[in-house]
């Protein structure tokens, strides 16, 4: 099986890096054509509670024509610029609202698989990343691409997969936690167990949830279990982990605050639902992205 993870961020490294240790050939789109030449020559370097290996994945600047399945791990902003060959699967672990529908625009909903991941890296350098915790990759079909190859892939990989019939209802428990964690963990600059610490913040994080609860809600969902305790969970099993959006802020790059805050801050106004917490600290965050 040939497989192209497309980002060459820290969870696009990581993916690729294992995917290739563990026999899929495995091709790593970087639009960056000087950064892919570098990587080519010095390959994915990855810490974890092993120690520090490097692998070889392909390094290539576009999805090359013949794979069997395009792994999307761009930040949410880049969705709309990517290019995929036609008739191949292309599963998104992608953060945020809004890579769903996009994809299915580009390639047709029959060719969309749907993911999350509670996989944690952080990029420590370009090709170079730490794997800050392991966690669970739950995927399924958006309407009738069978996620079947996508796991076994995964799962030769060292990843614990499982296929779900509801990736909606995972994208959005994801988002719901993300909305509270990241936005918190960016502007206080703190990692993700201090939000459990300070009293105030807490009970902001979990309004945070509660609101976008409310709003997938408007969208058919319900949840069986209290996203709350899933976030204060998060927290728990990942204190020490920088978030995604706090290492955008410290590195001087955009976040996914449009595709998590700003996303569920639309849908709310599409159903005339209040979110005043989450416009609070989209507003912030966007501050930060411009301070």
């Amino acid at each position: 099986m040939k497989v192209a993870v497309v980002g060459p961020g820290a969870m696009g490294c990581l993916f690729a890096a294992r995917l290739a240790r563990g026999g899929t050939k495995t091709f790593l789109v970087d639009y960056k054509a000087d950064r892919a030449a570098r990587l080519n020559t010095s390959g994915v370097r990855v810490e974890d509670e092993e120690g520090v290996w490097t692998a070889k994945p392909e390094v290539v600047t576009a999805v090359p024509p013949a794979v069997d399945l395009v792994i999307v791990l761009t930040k949410a902003y880049s969705t709309g610029r990517l290019r995929f060959p036609p008739e191949v699967p292309v599963l998104t672990l992608q953060n945020g609202l809004g890579n769903v529908e996009t994809l299915c625009s580009m390639v047709g909903s029959a060719r969309v698989l749907v993911g999350v991941t509670s996989e944690g890296a952080t990029a420590l350098g370009e090709g170079h990343v730490r794997h800050a915790g392991t966690g669970a990759t739950c995927l399924g079909a958006w309407t009738s691409s069978s996620p079947e190859e996508a796991v076994n892939a995964l799962r030769n990989a060292g990843f614990d997969v499982e296929a779900t019939e509801a990736p909606g209802q995972l994208v959005w428990e994801k988002v719901a936690v993300n909305a509270a964690i990241n936005p918190l963990t960016a502007i206080l600059n703190v990692p993700n167990g201090m939000l459990l610490e300070l009293k105030d913040v807490r009970q902001l994080m979990r309004d945070l949830v509660v609101e976008a609860a409310k709003v997938a809600s408007t969208e058919g969902y319900r949840f069986a279990q209290s996203l709350v305790e899933t976030t204060e969970e998060v927290c728990r099993n990942t204190a020490s982990n920088i978030s995604s959006m706090l290492q955008d802020i410290r590195a001087g790059k955009p976040t996914e605050i449009d595709a998590i805050s700003g996303e569920i801050l639309r849908r709310a106004q599409l159903a005339s639902l209040p979110a005043p917490r989450t416009r609070v600290v989209y507003q912030l965050v966007r501050g930060l992205e411009h301070h």
